[in-house]
């Protein structure tokens, strides 16, 4: 089984109005002081409205689930004694006129000055799934094989419908606010690890982003460590909702490693047709059909989710008691996005805010 972590990033909302609040380094260095919470386990990010936390290396989706509620729980603790709330939600759904400012850093200062607007707008979280590679051939394999799956997980993680007190018509905002990058979205194919480290490096050196860091595409090799990092999924609002797609993840990486070991063929996907799919996964969500690389073409999502657990039944063992069941209810219940826009209806602003602290912090 290929190892994993997963890196989750949250808002800070005041917990009167649901307003983004400026309270992140305040939040972190409370957070340091809780017996759970390891030093250095909470990062900062762009904004100061925001926080990011990475999980060890793990070798089962137990341990994941197990480091997320700890996190969760020690962050929504200092939060807490700081008079706001954590907020697992992928995009602010409520907003003032005034900017949240950029965390005092000179790179967030440098991408603020680049793109002003756009660094202002970024009131988003995402989670990002690691999964070890043995080799860069291997991931640049991967990056390859799990492009055809994106639109299916863009849907299914689907937890940002909300933007500036509105509906946006998107499950996932998120997903259209990160494509305004130069270099995001769905990553092209790539011949190899050689032809991968190339079109990567000539897109610094011809000056069109400053460096590595700014390659934003939906899975990418990581600059840091030996994994592809997958990027699509919005920030989930239940942990155990993270660890499914995490495990859904993984069981697609073993399963296409051992396809392409048995020369099995991988399904294939055109690059305007994969950009399309992203597009309609991000704005339908779970609410209408999604898109199935194996049958190629839009399917009622209980078909698509029987079609990915029968493709990953080889390669999932114990991770389907985590993956199957919580597939299930979201197909049911809804994701993040449609109980999101069922509780702002059904309980207003306050029950929207109220809703998602919660379930945050699985309370």
């Amino acid at each position: 089984m290929l190892t994993l972590g997963v890196e989750e990033e949250y808002l800070l909302l005041d917990p009167a109005t649901g307003m983004p609040v400026a309270r992140a380094a305040q939040v972190r260095r409370a957070a340091h002081l809780q017996p759970a919470m390891g030093q250095g386990e909470v990062q900062r990010e762009l904004l100061q409205a925001q926080l990011e936390i990475a999980t060890p290396v793990c070798h089962e989706l137990e341990e994941v689930g197990g480091h997320l509620l700890r996190m969760r729980h020690a962050l929504g603790r200092a939060a807490d004694q700081d008079g706001c709330l954590l907020a697992a939600c992928a995009s602010a759904p409520f907003t003032d006129h005034l900017p949240v400012p950029v965390t005092d850093t000179v790179r967030y200062r440098a991408m603020h000055s680049d793109a002003p607007r756009l660094t202002d707008e970024q009131l988003i979280c995402g989670m990002h799934v690691h999964l070890g590679i043995p080799d860069r051939a291997a991931g640049i394999a991967l990056l390859n094989g799990l492009r055809p799956w994106l639109p299916l997980l863009v849907a299914l993680a689907a937890n940002s419908p909300l933007s500036q007190g509105t509906d946006t018509g998107f499950a996932s905002w998120r997903t259209l606010v990160f494509d305004r990058w130069p270099v995001s979205g769905p990553p092209p194919s790539f011949e190899g690890a050689d032809d991968y480290d190339h079109r990567t490096r000539a897109l610094v050196e011809d000056g069109l982003i400053p460096d590595a860091g700014q390659i934003y595409w939906h899975i990418r090799l990581s600059e840091r460590f030996p994994t592809i990092e997958i990027r699509a999924m919005d920030v989930q609002l239940r942990p155990d909702e993270a660890v499914m797609l995490a495990g859904t993840a993984r069981a697609l990486a073993t399963r296409l490693l051992g396809d392409a070991a048995a020369g099995r063929p991988w399904p294939a996907i055109r690059s305007e047709t994969l950009d399309a799919a992203v597009w309609h996964g991000a704005r339908y969500g779970c609410t209408g059909e999604v898109f199935d690389p194996l049958h190629g073409g839009l399917r009622a999502p209980g078909d698509a989710a029987a079609a990915l657990l029968e493709f990953t039944a080889s390669a999932v063992g114990q991770d389907g008691r985590h993956i199957t069941p919580v597939l299930e209810r979201i197909l049911r219940e809804g994701n993040g996005a449609a109980r999101q826009l069922r509780e702002l209806r059904r309980g207003g602003r306050d029950g929207l805010v109220r809703m998602i602290a919660d379930q945050t912090t699985g309370t």
